[in-house]
């Protein structure tokens, strides 16, 4: 069953510590749970600038894409590793098929390259991956500050951190009014 209040956010070590905190913070403000999902239960994950840390709550294997309304991929050094572990790049494919709110920012989309979902996609991410999306045959890349394609939100940098997360915000409370009809 769907907790209509809960997000996932995959997460390691190495992450950009606004494209965490700053969506992290505004689905608390909203009212969301978020379950910081990592590869080892109750590690410690540092942010890239040192300016944040998080404890991973639920562990990849121990979790279901089905029981989660949303799923946020912060960027930094963060994807780089998570797209080397099958599990992640599995959770990614199995919760996009879904069809639910799926939002990454800066490098964010190295994971749904990862787990080639991005053929047909729009989307942008941070400057040298849009050049890396813009190798793959149909994907379109947009250099803007939110680019909306379908249930995929996806932002360029931590200077666009305010609208994509109001962009989650919204996707998700659409998501909640439909499910409630």
């Amino acid at each position: 069953m769907i907790q209509d209040k809960k997000v996932a956010c995959l997460l390691a070590s190495g992450y950009e510590d606004s494209e965490f905190r700053i969506p992290y913070d505004r689905l608390l403000q909203a009212g969301y749970s978020v379950d910081v999902i990592g590869a080892e239960a109750g590690k410690k994950l540092e942010g890239y600038k040192g300016k944040d840390s998080i404890r991973v709550t639920h562990v990849i294997d121990e979790v279901r894409p089905e029981d989660y309304a949303a799923l946020l991929i912060p960027g930094g050094h963060s994807p780089d590793q998570l797209r080397a572990d099958e599990r992640f790049v599995k959770f990614v494919k199995d919760f996009d098929a879904l069809g639910r709110p799926l939002a990454a920012v800066c490098h964010g989309p190295q994971l749904l390259m990862a787990a080639h979902l991005v053929k047909g996609r729009t989307l942008t991410a941070w400057e040298t991956v849009r050049g890396d999306l813009e190798q793959i045959p149909g994907v379109h890349v947009k250099d803007e500050a939110v680019v909306r394609d379908g249930n995929w939100i996806t932002s360029r940098k931590p200077a666009d951190l305010a609208p994509f997360s109001e962009a989650l915000v919204q996707a998700l409370e659409a998501q909640h009014a439909e499910t409630r009809i």
